[in-house]
């Protein structure tokens, strides 16, 4: 028999006729390929998501805006998707038109307007030319006061040929007649409510003089695709993006790259994270396992097994679980993947069209992943029973080895070390550049709590196990116990530790961020009355509340986001930012607002070419009063007005305030968000919310909440499951490593009871081994999530973190409860067997 196939197998029986010493290395590489392979299929997805065209389907090539801000032109560095949608300049259509092989250039646009029967979407009826609109009634419009409707709008508004319409439009209502009623699409996915406008007025209406959406071009006789968009790109000259295929409908749909950024975040940044966590994890529990063999090993040792068939036997072993228990976890896996990407698609952060990408190569990677981390944590494990001596080995299986590795023992120092100084750095920096720091200190602490676990657990042994020696007979047997096997003990503690730190910091920054935001909220709402609509509030809305009796005062604000560059040298970023167009003075908006004001002159701001911005962001920025601010608007468009005051309250108001003048011109529908009304002294709030419904939805300050940014929603759900996720599988790693080690003591649970112990103390020395275990992981793990909140929380809202009372204590009874039980009940069942049976097993 060679070598080769008496190593095989050793490893084959092995798994035969002892499978039970396998279940928890199966186990762990299983829940490894459930979460990477998850991860995987959501990256893939993100790097594949497109959307089948649906208006441009029979456009061969459209040209539109690049959607991205880059700090600096024809730079890849700090680049940002616009908060809106960049436009082109309208004069790009007679370019392209002229362009060889181009029949017709067709400019487009594309926005909502309101009507008294719901919400329709303007187009100019140039487009009919590539998406049909052939007309059941009346021609096509000719001025800029007709209108051609869809037969269903028109039907809503009981309006024929020749009636007269009100459509209302950002800057206020627009009378229109009905020139003519548009037959049904050929097409379902055309058959929206929709309302044509010549070319000109539809540009002139959006908002954007001078500006279009996009544009699309229509190929001469003979002219194939590919000719027609290199022709398109050589008029352009690098003005526009030219769209050929699937690009064509992530321009009609511009939420195809907000899912792109979304998944291949979620499964890039996450992916790593819990990669490295599952892997490692799988590593631990396959060592843990190798190191439970010890006595197995040595006896082989000792009948003549040499160093290299060892460490062959334990990689063939590796082989011949990890791809089973990799296959098995990608079931599930695409099982969580797709129920993480319906989500999403149910919250309106990935569009209908995108849809989940399943190929091989995650699923290979995962299973290839679980494979690489069994193999190389065993054959690691195996070093040091493989080399010592046969009468050594016999030696140290019988009695743990407390003395770890030298290599270990420095890279977890030295990551201790990083951890610290890392965490000094994140607590004197501000904004996103303490949040970003944040996540490698946690990654540090972690690295450094696995690879220095025996060191820290017989640390958390001496010092949890003082008050237990003055216990009775199990307690102090459980603190003699833990204290002399530590390197058990830190194989439990590791994923215990996991759970309490990622869990903790994921959850409690949102609720430190939340109750940040609703503090600033509560005390910087001071208005009377808040005038709201879910479609917007016309521009005028302001204006005809002030001239409602009773009022004194009436605001319109205009919410949105922009990009504002923050850091500094190689760190410098665009960082997206919540701002607020106001339509009147900063004294008016004093009446209705509390900023909180602390540098500056509340009086400028509203003027032009001003902007006041909230404390966290200027020190992000470093800005000043007196500074010109470098501000990417909605649509891409770059601005620099002069900061004239720094505020408090950004949090939970805005953390920009401008002109609406300055943001309108640059969102697709400036309709405002709301209008903040202050009464007249004495005047009756019954009476004054009753003359404002007409203008929309009224409530009072108390009653009010903000429409919470979605962009925001989406990030506290994705990062409350992604807690979920890691914690849930670092829940299943700690039951399954705290079943691994009391299973493997059935032979000293046994020995206890020969001695005479009863099975009542033996249950109690093992909960209060269960309990220190626990105790000590979400000691451990509580202060790295401390560490970590502390700058992200300083750096995001200003203030220390908020961690509610009762979800920190449902995470620690949860962690205890898991010790517990994963102690327990496996204890109970090993202790079922007489204690000569239990005596004359192996290890």
């Amino acid at each position: 028999m060679t070598r080769r196939s008496l190593t095989n197998g050793l490893a084959r029986a092995a798994v035969r006729f002892k499978p039970a010493a396998f279940a928890g290395t199966f186990v762990a590489l299983m829940m490894a390929a459930f979460i990477v392979s998850a991860c995987g299929i959501l990256l893939e997805s993100g790097v594949r998501a497109s959307a089948p065209p649906q208006r441009y389907a029979d456009v061969p090539v459209v040209a539109a805006a690049d959607q991205h801000a880059r700090l600096a032109d024809d730079s890849d560095d700090g680049v940002e998707l616009v908060p809106d949608a960049a436009r082109l300049d309208a004069a790009l259509v007679s370019e392209i038109a002229a362009a060889p092989g181009v029949a017709t250039a067709v400019p487009d646009v594309s926005y909502p307007l309101r009507t008294s029967a719901g919400t329709v979407t303007a187009h100019g009826w140039g487009s009919t030319a590539f998406t049909g609109g052939d007309l059941a009634q009346g021609a096509a419009p000719r001025t800029a006061h007709q209108v051609v409707l869809d037969q269903a709008t028109a039907r809503a508004q009981r309006a024929t040929v020749g009636d007269r319409v009100t459509l209302t439009a950002a800057d206020g209502a627009h009378r229109f007649e009905v020139s003519g009623i548009a037959k049904p699409a050929a097409r379902a996915a055309l058959r929206a409510p929709t309302a044509w406008l010549t070319d000109q007025r539809a540009v002139e209406l959006s908002g954007h003089p001078g500006k279009i959406d996009a544009v699309a071009v229509l190929a001469a006789p003979g002219t194939t695709t590919g000719d027609l968009a290199d022709q398109v790109r050589r008029a352009v000259d690098g003005k526009a993006k030219v769209h050929t295929g699937d690009g064509r409908g992530g321009v009609e749909e511009p939420g195809v790259a907000e899912a792109k950024e979304l998944l291949t975040g979620l499964g890039g940044s996450f992916g790593g994270v819990a990669t490295m966590v599952a892997v490692f994890t799988a590593a631990g529990t396959v060592a843990l396992c190798v190191g439970q063999r010890s006595r197995e090993f040595a006896l082989l040792r000792a009948i003549g097994a040499t160093p290299r068939q060892l460490r062959r036997s334990i990689a063939t072993e590796a082989l011949l679980i990890a791809p089973v228990a990799g296959a098995v976890g990608c079931l599930p896996g695409v099982a969580l993947a797709r129920w993480w990407f319906d989500q999403l698609q149910d919250k309106g952060a990935i569009p209908e069209p995108v849809r989940l990408h399943v190929s091989w190569i995650p699923l290979v990677s995962a299973v290839g992943a679980g494979v690489l981390a069994a193999v190389l944590a065993g054959l690691l494990a195996a070093r040091r029973p493989a080399r010592i001596k046969p009468g050594q080995a016999l030696s140290e299986a019988a009695v743990e080895r407390f003395r770890p590795g030298v290599i270990r023992t420095v890279l977890g120092a030295g990551a201790l070390v990083g951890g610290i100084v890392l965490a000094r750095v994140a607590a004197g920096e501000s904004g996103d550049d303490a949040a970003n720091l944040a996540l490698g200190v946690v990654m540090l602490f972690m690295l450094s709590v696995s690879l220095l676990g025996p060191i820290i657990a017989r640390l958390c042994a001496w010092l949890i196990g003082l008050p237990l020696r003055a216990g009775g007979a199990p307690a102090g047997l459980a603190a003699a116990n833990t204290r002399a096997n530590s390197r058990r003990l830190a194989s439990a503690i590791t994923p215990i530790v996991l759970a309490m730190a990622f869990s903790s910091t994921l959850v409690f920054l949102h609720t430190s961020e939340d109750h940040a935001r609703d503090d600033q909220r509560r005390a910087g709402i001071v208005a009377d009355h808040i005038v709201t609509d879910p479609d917007g509030l016309p521009a005028d809305t302001a204006a005809r509340a002030a001239r409602t009796p009773g009022v004194r005062t009436a605001v319109g604000l205009l919410r949105a986001g922009v990009l504002v560059p923050t850091g500094s040298g190689e760190t410098r970023m665009l960082t997206s930012a919540a701002a607020q167009g106001v339509s009147g003075t900063g004294d008016a908006l004093r009446t209705v607002q509390d900023l909180d004001v602390r540098a500056g002159d509340q009086s400028a701001i509203g003027r032009p070419d001003t902007v006041a911005v909230d404390a966290l962001l200027a020190d992000s920025a470093d800005a000043e009063v007196g500074d010109r601010l470098q501000i990417v608007l909605p649509d891409g468009s770059t601005a620099r007005p002069r900061v004239v005051a720094v505020y408090g309250r950004g949090l939970g108001v805005a953390q920009l305030t401008l002109p609406r003048a300055a943001l309108a011109p640059h969102v697709t529908a400036a309709y405002d968000t709301d209008v903040f009304v202050q009464r007249t002294p004495g005047g009756d709030p019954d009476r004054v919310a009753a003359a404002l419904a007409p203008l929309g939805t009224v409530t009072d300050r108390d009653g009010y909440a903000e429409a919470q940014d979605k962009n925001r929603e989406i990030n506290v759900w994705a990062n409350t499951t992604m807690a979920a996720v890691l914690g849930g599988f670092a829940a299943v790693a700690a039951a399954n490593t705290l079943v691994m080690t009391v299973l493997d003591r059935r032979r000293e649970l046994s020995t206890l009871r020969l001695i005479g112990s009863t099975r009542r103390q033996v249950l109690g020395m093992i909960r209060w081994e269960a309990l220190l275990v626990g105790v000590a992981g979400v000691t451990i793990g509580t202060a790295i999530a401390l560490i970590t909140l502390n700058p992200m929380t300083r750096g995001i809202t200003g203030t220390s973190p908020y961690i509610p009372p009762g979800l920190y204590a449902a995470f620690a009874g949860a962690a205890l409860l898991i010790g517990l039980l994963s102690s327990t009940v496996p204890a109970r069942l090993a202790l079922r067997r007489t204690s000569t049976v239990g005596a004359g097993e192996k290890q």
